[in-house]
């Protein structure tokens, strides 16, 4: 997609903010980078159940959350939960590249716990409740409150686009605008998704660039009516 945005804006009662392709979440006005569910040691969780994965240690992305850092320079980066994939991903590799995270991002690194961080313990990044920042309510599953613009992840959302063997699963951004929440694709890429519903505001995340998307098109056709008798 060459050409295509890399990045989209999303305004909520004047707050400014930008979906990035890199599946975060960019808050310009407070200098802090936003994501969700990395599952690092994902690869290494299975391995250890005799489920044979390809295990990179989660170097890709966590090399993608520097390349990021890099270009962004945010005050902070702030996970809203699920770096680790649980308590057995925490090899003494991860442990060391998870207490060097901090100073190669250039700044610190905060973590909202999330349901696979529940029985861990990671140094130096402690587990924090859901919380404000500016007008945004952040958490890890979806937990909406009124006057707040809810960011979270969890649900890893994707959307389908074609249907049959053309039929594609791509993440996305989700905006549920009844309940003023703004749920995060997983930036892990070892990640499965679950598909929007509709009437969710949709940005697809496909070769590098994000594209606002129309829900109705992502699900399978209506039933045929049936003739008048």
């Amino acid at each position: 997609m060459s050409g295509a945005p890399t990045r989209q804006p999303f305004l909520w009662r004047g707050h400014r903010l930008e979906l990035l392709a890199a599946r975060a979440l960019w808050d310009p006005g407070q200098e802090t980078l936003l994501l969700a569910d990395v599952h690092l040691g994902k690869a290494e969780v299975f391995q250890a159940h005799g489920i044979p994965l390809p295990s990179d240690g989660g170097a890709a992305d966590l090399d993608r959350l520097l390349a990021l850092a890099e270009r962004l320079r945010p005050r902070q980066v702030l996970v809203l939960g699920d770096l680790i994939h649980g308590p057995q991903a925490l090899t003494p590799e991860l442990r060391l590249r998870l207490q060097r995270l901090p100073d190669q991002l250039g700044c610190p690194l905060r973590l909202i716990g999330g349901n696979h961080e529940q029985g861990s313990w990671i140094e130096a990044l402690p587990q924090e409740g859901a919380q404000a920042l500016g007008p945004l309510w952040l958490s890890h599953a979806p937990q909406p409150r009124p006057g707040w613009l809810n960011v979270c992840g969890h649900v890893h959302p994707v959307a389908l686009i074609g249907g049959g063997a053309d039929r594609l699963r791509l993440p996305c951004f989700a905006f549920r605008q009844q309940e003023d929440c703004l749920v995060l694709p997983a930036f892990g890429h070892l990640t499965g998704g679950q598909v929007c519903h509709q009437g969710e505001s949709l940005w697809l995340v496909a070769d590098e660039a994000i594209l606002s998307w129309t829900p109705a098109t992502t699900f399978a056709p209506r039933r045929r009516r049936r003739s008048a008798a």
